[in-house]
């Protein structure tokens, strides 16, 4: 194929831009060229990769210089007591702001967008976003949406409301949770909708704060773990199971923790997730009490807290290569976490906080992948014998192993290039 121009305009935070990465990377080794639109404060994390950047703000700037994705950093610490409440209270008290927020952002951003397109003219733009961008539309260029959140998020009659956390075999509340988010969000849709119309791009479909691409839309979540539709999505959806970047530093587990008694646990609540400074704390004690070894990514406020003996851990760590040598995985459930401990056959334990992270919880938990645990009330008792029940079931380790050689020997990142290749080439409806 002739080269092409690919934008990749990612949520700022590192889950949708690492899934974006993994996917350039496949891109750009094929001879196409790859740009990353992201925000100032990600400026040099992408072109560290060898990608372009062209930079962008969804806010006005700060007065003191920022960390990748510290926006969202310091909105997520603010906020994070409200973690604490039911899914359907967080509607109002988290839900509602953080649409406000993201939907205040794509009207602050569009005008640089349309700027940065004109400038590029590319034959793809791939949004992984859970908002629409008015300029994509209107710059009339082919463009990609990737659900890189739980596949709830294409709603369905027959499922548990995106959001909720709910089972899927029980409706009884699913009503009343539709019709608190539509009472805390409808008069938000309705301004927003406008917006994007007055900006040159359809209206919103009713409901939803993004549209559907009629190129091709892209989710990633394990069949193991997916859902039955009483409706296909049309011929547009494409599903990826996992997107898995191979860019990550090598990684092998310290002196004292390889070969050692126990299981080694690796435990990472996300960047967002382990600002919370109480849960991690909550977490080495109750922790520190098993006889195994955990490796713990300890994220953003690192300096605040301290591990336990039988821990070892750092600010950050390259995850995708961390996760072939653990046992098991503790976990916020968020969606790149989940799919990607899938694919290399790791069970999790999940705390869900927020977002569709109670939805993945909740999936992970009535498939038998995992075990999802109250985040904030858990006991330690309740603690070791999830661990302890996760390591020692036979069957369902097989059903990881099976899942996870099929996932690694059909690349996700890999079929989502070759489908993108086929959107810049002109091609609306990949079979």
């Amino acid at each position: 194929m002739a080269q092409r121009t690919i934008v990749f305009f990612p949520e700022g935070a590192f889950g949708p831009t690492n899934n974006c990465v993994g996917i350039g990377e496949v891109l750009r080794e094929r001879g196409h060229r790859v740009v990353f639109v992201v925000e100032e404060s990600f400026a040099g994390t992408l072109s560290e990769r060898g990608f372009e950047e062209r930079l962008m703000r969804l806010a006005p700037a700060p007065e003191v210089p920022e960390e990748p994705g510290q926006f969202w950093k310091d909105f997520i610490r603010e906020t994070a007591p409200v973690f604490r409440e039911s899914t359907f209270e967080q509607l109002a008290d988290f839900m509602a702001p953080t649409w406000q927020v993201l939907v205040d952002g794509a009207r602050y951003v569009d005008e640089r967008l349309a700027e940065i397109f004109a400038e590029l003219e590319p034959d793809a733009i791939v949004e992984d976003n859970v908002v629409s961008f008015p300029a994509i539309l209107a710059s009339g260029r082919p463009w990609v949406r990737i659900v890189s959140c739980n596949p709830l998020e294409a709603k369905d009659p027959t499922l548990p409301p995106p959001y909720s956390g709910l089972p899927a075999d029980d409706d009884s509340e699913w009503a009343s949770f539709r019709a608190e988010y539509e009472r805390v969000t409808a008069d938000m849709h309705v301004s927003f909708g406008e917006f994007c119309q007055e900006r040159g791009a359809p209206a919103l479909p009713p409901g939803e704060f993004i549209h559907e691409s009629q190129w091709l839309n892209l989710t990633i979540f394990p069949r193991e773990l997916d859902y039955s539709r009483s409706a296909t999505l049309g011929p547009t959806w494409q599903k990826l199971e996992s997107s898995v970047r191979g860019s990550d530093a090598e990684w092998s587990p310290p002196a004292g923790f390889a070969g050692g008694e126990g299981a080694l646990i690796y435990l990472s609540l996300g960047s967002l997730g382990s600002g919370d400074v109480p849960l991690m704390e909550r977490l080495v004690e109750a922790l520190a009490a098993t006889p195994h070894r955990y490796i713990v990514s300890m994220g953003p406020q690192h300096a605040e807290y301290s591990l336990a003996e039988n821990m070892w851990g750092e600010e950050f760590l390259p995850q995708v290569s961390v996760l072939p040598h653990v046992d098991l995985v503790i976990t916020h459930a968020g969606n790149n976490t989940t799919t990607e401990s899938i694919h290399f056959g790791k069970p999790m334990i999940a705390l869900p906080l927020f977002w569709d992270q109670h939805d993945n919880a909740q999936r992970l938990d009535e498939t038998g992948f995992g075990v999802r645990l109250g985040t904030y009330e858990f006991t330690d008792e309740e603690m070791a014998g999830a661990i302890n029940r996760l390591l020692g079931d036979e069957a369902p380790r097989a059903r990881r192993a099976e899942a996870s050689a099929r996932l690694q020997a059909n690349p996700g990142n890999v079929r989502a290039a070759d489908l993108i290749e086929r959107v810049a080439a002109g091609e609306k409806a990949p079979s």
